[in-house]
């Protein structure tokens, strides 16, 4: 629709200026601190930051019914700046110029529900959201269009050319880094750092064909993460991991999403998330609580996060039920399919501990629970699912071994519906669904496939054939007349098909 016809009260709502004034919170010191600077960390005491904003005007006034009738009608509204995170531009980065925002299709990626057969087997109704529908196929696409975005609005502020940005990554940042900073290529140059041998082949290609400098480390992300970590506090780069608080205010859109597909109904929602560097579970926590100071949503719904035990420092965290006695200890990772969490020393883990309080405290009951899942769990859900019609990647068999996991465990009731994050597309992890289908994996990952879902091709075989066809050799008249017959009948065999019956 075109901004002229809508209804004239929600109109000058639609398409919004600048306004208010963001700054950055220190969560150890409490220290505040101007966005014109780019700061990863407190100059004061070096904790870890977190973005807040106040609105101004009449935007101060807007309570839960008006925003949410203005989420609605923007979503009909055809204005690219609009269509991704930014529909929710108040509750994300406000200060933002609309010409500054980089969007290139991501967000709003359907929910689907899994059929009555997957239902079943898992135990309670439940829908995947699939983020590996975003343009570099995950979830990071949300975080990235923010922090290029603020960037993008730095670089015309302030007449800044020659940019360069920089994470570390087990694929999906790199992909999603490389990608939006190539969309602004004549500001921004990319480098990318991997752990040599930790990426799969498809992630690998994504920030080389996005130009992006490859460069590869022995160590595993945490490695990885602690040089980039000391490049962007001594080097004019700007980093792009989690550790950027830009990077969780875009991923805090998924939030509002969900409310908004559910018509702000998510009381009875179950959001079960896989944890990686814990800036995705931080950012899910922080828009919910958002959405409900807003009156947007009028209860916060339930969060489970989910760990490999192949690395699972925060929910050893959490298995002490004694807030007083928790003591968080990094841990050394092992193989895991589920690459993108395989973080041994989360950077947002300063982030969960203080959002979950405050999650908790204003939910008026525990809200949060942390479980975890075997290798071997999570494969399995992953080709469960998929041979249920669904494209989950391992992160997303992650949340559905995690949700049966806490089903069992009495942590989600009948009558409620889970929310699991897929967070990226299956064709990035196919080498992983290609050795469980095929008994491949080495002996580390500790998965063994279960005998009926092994799946390989059939050669069909035309032995009797004395010519075939091929690549330049097309076959005609009685020598393709002989390949159709043969292989129509060894097809047939091969899937034991029966004879048309000439009554139907």
């Amino acid at each position: 629709m075109k901004l002229n016809e809508f209804p004239e009260d929600i109109r000058k709502y639609l398409v919004p200026e600048p306004s208010g004034t963001m700054f950055y919170r220190c969560l150890g010191c409490r220290g505040e601190f101007d966005i014109g600077r780019l700061l990863y960390t407190c100059p004061s005491c070096g904790g870890i930051l977190m973005l807040y904003s106040q609105l101004a005007g009449e935007t101060q006034t807007i309570r839960g019914a008006a925003w949410r009738k203005i989420f609605d009608y923007r979503k009909m509204l055809n204005f690219s700046p609009l269509k991704g995170i930014f529909r929710y531009y108040e509750f994300i980065a406000p200060v933002i110029p609309l010409e500054s925002i980089v969007y290139l299709g991501e967000a709003h990626t359907p929910l689907v529900m899994a059929n009555q057969s997957l239902e079943g087997l898992v135990g309670l109704p439940f829908y995947f959201k699939n983020e590996g529908l975003n343009p570099s196929l995950s979830f990071k696409d949300r975080g990235m269009a923010c922090a290029l975005s603020f960037l993008n609005y730095l670089a015309k502020k302030n007449d800044l050319k020659d940019l360069s940005t920089i994470c570390a990554s087990t694929g999906d940042t790199s992909a999603s880094g490389a990608l939006y900073s190539a969309y602004l290529t004549n500001l921004v140059k990319s480098a990318v750092l991997l752990p040599k041998g930790k990426v799969t082949a498809p992630q690998l290609s994504q920030p080389l064909g996005s130009g992006a400098t490859v460069l590869e480390m022995p160590g595993v992300f945490d490695d990885c993460m602690r040089v980039v970590e000391e490049l962007s506090e001594k080097y004019e780069v700007f980093l792009l991991n989690s550790k950027n608080s830009w990077r969780i205010l875009g991923q805090e859109s998924y939030s509002f999403e969900i409310a908004q597909d559910f018509d702000y109904q998510v009381a009875d929602k179950v959001i079960v998330v896989p944890i990686g560097n814990a800036g995705n579970i931080t950012a899910i926590m922080s828009g919910f609580l958002k959405a409900l100071k807003a009156d947007i949503i009028s209860v916060l719904p339930k969060i489970i996060g989910v760990q490999s035990d192949h690395a699972d420092p925060v929910y050893r965290y959490y298995s002490e039920d004694d807030p007083s006695r928790r003591k968080f200890e990094p841990v050394n990772v092992r193989a895991s399919v589920a690459q993108a969490a395989m973080i041994g020393n989360p950077v947002s883990m300063p982030r969960v501990i203080a959002i979950v309080r405050e999650y908790d405290q204003a939910a008026g009951q525990k809200r949060t629970f942390f479980v975890s899942v075997t290798e071997q769990e999570i494969m399995d859900a992953m080709i469960v699912a998929n041979k249920n019609g669904h494209i989950a990647c391992t992160h997303g068999g992650e949340a559905m071994a995690g949700f049966m996991k806490a089903i069992k465990a009495g942590l989600v009731s009948k009558g409620e519906i889970g929310v699991l994050d897929a967070t990226a597309h299956i064709l990035k992890f196919s080498s992983f669904q290609q050795m469980y289908l095929t008994d491949g994996f080495p002996p580390e990952f500790e998965v063994k496939p279960r005998e009926e879902f092994r799946n390989a091709p059939i050669t069909i075989e035309l032995k009797g054939l004395r010519k075939t066809p091929g690549a330049g050799r097309r076959l005609q008249g009685k020598d393709l007349d002989r390949f159709t017959k043969e292989g129509v009948a060894e097809v047939a065999k091969a899937l034991n098909l029966k004879k048309r019956n000439t009554r139907i």
